[in-house]
């Protein structure tokens, strides 16, 4: 008959995808047992590990069975913790590391000289378009820049940087996972798009939400970084909150289209800000004009015009840029190349350049 011991010599074999680590050490399988001829082992897989779950029972289940008196494999479903205790795997349920879950209000992330967000009231007006090229825009000018994809049900930047087929590192420090930021574009960027298969949507409520923004806060190995850019979802909910009280920023921009009903939704999230606290830097508005290829002298404001200036004013905050759209913004988002680097002559790509500028004059990066 098989002991204890080789139940768990065998379960050793069965490796995380990623890290290339066995699930016992992770704590992804846990409390291996034999009773009379069966096996039982508990499951309690990350959120962003999901997606490795059939590969893992079945390869867990083929390492007992090839043992000596073992005829079934039963598996137990944990619940996840929240919160996790402190060095808990990436993409677990709850708040991350720091203890019962509750972090020091706004605690800097260490080795990152400052924080600034990009938000919008609304999907569809190009916000992760801004956060991905004023990224990579700020580390064309010789800034060391990081990317928090914090839009976690619907992460874009991992396609816009081409590295939606590739996945992250993970690094054991001190008994805490630490994910390794996906270099890509001059950028060092985390999305929970590369954490679960293509097509797999992340079905969470509030306080996963929460505790995956706060792994990727201080759980990630950003190393030295003079900004991290953060990509925030549309709206006013979660998301957005976990980040006012967890980090202090330097600022957010709020990015919206002129048409009005975007500018409706765009003033509730620029009023949230103030009302927390948090500096608004100014508006962006995007997609101010059509520019044909066939005819770069003429603009087509196909969703109106004066929309981003009318809600600066009455945020009191300034109007940072105005971004035309043209269709080299779509195919360098699509092929993998923001356009400030596919195409950098772009009206689009001046523009951004310019408001990457501007945005560094905003918040000049402490010594």
């Amino acid at each position: 008959m098989a002991t204890p011991e080789q139940a768990r010599d065998a379960l050793s074999a069965v490796k995380d995808a990623g890290s290339g680590r066995d699930l016992l050490e992770l704590g992804w399988i846990q409390n291996p047992r034999l009773q009379g001829q069966r096996a039982v082992i508990r499951l309690a897989l990350p959120g962003f590990a999901q997606s490795q779950r059939d590969r893992i029972v079945r390869e867990a289940q083929a390492a007992l069975l090839a043992l000596e008196g073992i005829d079934e494999v039963q598996f137990e479903l944990a619940q996840p913790s929240t919160p996790p205790p402190s060095g808990a795997p990436i993409g677990a349920a709850g708040h991350g590391p720091g203890g019962q879950g509750q972090l020091p209000e706004r605690q800097p992330i260490a080795g990152v000289k400052q924080v600034i967000a990009v938000s919008s009231g609304k999907g569809g007006v190009g916000k992760s378009t801004v956060a991905v090229n004023l990224a990579c825009a700020l580390a064309r000018d010789g800034l060391k820049v990081g990317l928090l994809d914090a839009d976690i049900y619907g992460p874009n930047a991992p396609t816009m940087l081409g590295v939606a087929d590739r996945t992250p590192e993970v690094r054991d420090e001190g008994g805490t996972q630490m994910l390794v930021p996906m270099q890509s574009c001059g950028i060092g960027m985390v999305s929970m798009g590369l954490l679960v298969a293509q097509n797999q949507p992340v079905i969470w409520r509030g306080p996963m939400l929460n505790g995956i923004i706060r792994q990727f806060l201080y759980q990630v190995d950003w190393g030295e970084r003079d900004v991290v850019v953060v990509d925030l979802p549309p709206g006013t909910g979660d998301a957005q909150l976990t980040l006012a009280q967890a980090v202090p920023m330097a600022g957010v921009l709020i990015v919206t289209t002129p048409q009005e009903v975007s500018l409706a939704d765009a003033r509730r999230g620029l009023a949230m800000f103030l009302q927390m606290g948090i500096p608004v830097l100014g508006v962006v508005e995007n997609m101010s004009a059509f520019i044909p290829p066939d005819a770069p002298d003429k603009r087509y404001a196909i969703f109106g015009s004066g929309g981003g200036a009318r809600l600066a004013a009455e945020g009191g905050v300034p109007l940072l840029a105005e971004l035309p759209l043209e269709l080299p913004v779509r195919e360098g988002g699509d092929q993998g190349v923001p356009v400030v680097l596919s195409a950098p002559e772009s009206a689009t790509a001046q523009a951004f350049s310019a408001l990457a500028r501007r945005i560094a004059a905003l918040t000049p990066v402490p010594a």
